[in-house]
């Protein structure tokens, strides 16, 4: 698994390093290598209209979860969980709502903007901070209020929040947060987009969290298609880069 991960590592690197200098070196000299001055802008609230939840942040998430039924070894056990679980073969007193009734939704600042220059969207999921965040629940549509009252942070339909049933619903909502963008972006045709070192970092960042494990006699077998996938990238940088050095040439 070491081996397989320094493989990867190697030609994941390689690759960035030669895309970014195919890429970030002639988009880089559309704005002239600006930096930005001031701090992000939202823009316009984001408005979970269902509870009337509203965030002034690059983000908004709501989250729910449903108190379920879970096998587990010969029994079963309670759980809250984000989706639903399928209890068919339960026994029948075992059973479970088959969907959850609200749904986990999330919302992005379609307006953010930098110096007076929008903020490409991949900006606001690399580089934002979900946190949670208490709302004001003033708005509660009345449907909602008489099935819902305050828990924690968020909302719960639980009558007795230490003893939920099955099927009961909480819900938390979560707004993202941004930090200063400075040596982050690149302005490149008039929008701020991520340098090659932040799109490096946050591409190392995934690959690490989203890591699979592997037998140990799989991974010396993938290292072929590791790193054809790598030359693919390098090749299809070099080939873009040709192409906009003859564009640049024919204005």
């Amino acid at each position: 698994m070491r081996f397989l991960r320094a493989a990867f590592a190697l030609s994941l690197s390689c690759a960035l390093a030669i895309g970014a200098a195919a890429f970030g070196q002639t988009d880089a000299r559309a704005d002239a290598g600006d930096e930005p001055m001031g701090l992000p802008q939202s823009g316009k609230g984001l408005r979970d209209r269902d509870f009337g939840v509203v965030s002034h942040q690059f983000g908004l998430d709501r989250q729910v979860e449903m108190y379920q039924w879970r096998a587990s070894g010969d029994g079963y056990t309670q759980v809250w969980n984000a989706a639903p679980i399928d209890s068919r073969g339960f026994a029948p007193d075992r059973q479970n709502p088959p969907k959850l009734p609200i749904e986990s939704r999330r919302w992005w600042a379609q307006d953010a903007t930098l110096d007076g220059h929008p903020i490409d969207q991949s900006v606001l999921q690399a580089l934002g901070t979900w946190r949670v965040f208490r709302p004001n629940f003033s708005r509660l549509p009345a449907n909602l209020a008489a099935s819902f009252q305050p828990e924690g942070d968020g909302l719960g339909s639980a009558e007795n929040p230490l003893e939920p049933r099955v099927g009961d619903l909480r819900i938390l909502w979560r707004e993202l947060q941004l930090p200063p963008l400075e040596g982050k972006v690149e302005l490149r045709d008039g929008r701020w987009r991520l340098s090659s070192s932040a799109a490096q970092a946050a591409l190392s960042a995934a690959s690490t969290a989203n890591a699979v494990e592997l037998p140990a006699d799989q991974d010396r077998a993938l290292l072929p298609w590791l790193l054809g996938g790598a030359t693919v990238v390098v090749v299809v940088g070099l080939v873009w880069r040709r192409v906009r050095r003859r564009r640049e040439a024919a204005r």
